[in-house]
């Protein structure tokens, strides 16, 4: 099992940049797949980027593409998002979630492969 806690939300300009960073504990963090996902008010939680165990893998949803990059540190048990070029529609609360499983895997876009979660991290941008 592992727990994972996000940080680094805010309140962000229009084209501006933050970096969401997530610190897992428990038991082999390098086991596990890891993912980020957002929700805006009334709209369904969506998967925004994943990466595999070893960092080599990466994807992303086409909205965010060019713009976020997820990183790992499996020294320090982390995970980050590098968000550049922040636009309104970027506004929700960013979860991060932990995949049993190596690579990134099948179905990785969907919110019901991924076992762990933590309460998510407010990010708005203003316009």
């Amino acid at each position: 099992q592992v727990q994972v806690e996000e940080s680094g939300g805010g309140l962000v300009q229009t084209g501006g940049s933050l970096r969401l960073s997530c610190a897992a504990s428990g038991r082999a963090f390098i086991k596990y797949a890891m993912g980020w996902f957002r929700q805006a008010p009334g709209k369904e939680r969506e998967f925004v980027a994943a990466i595999s165990n070893g960092g080599v893998s990466t994807a992303y949803a086409d909205s965010v593409k060019g713009r976020f990059t997820i990183s790992r540190d499996n020294a320090k048990s982390m995970v980050h998002l590098q968000m550049n070029n922040l636009k309104p529609e970027d506004t929700a609360v960013y979860y991060c979630a932990a995949r049993n499983t190596g690579g990134i895997g099948d179905g990785y876009t969907g919110r019901n492969a991924y076992d762990y979660w933590g309460q998510g991290t407010q990010v708005t941008v203003s316009s």
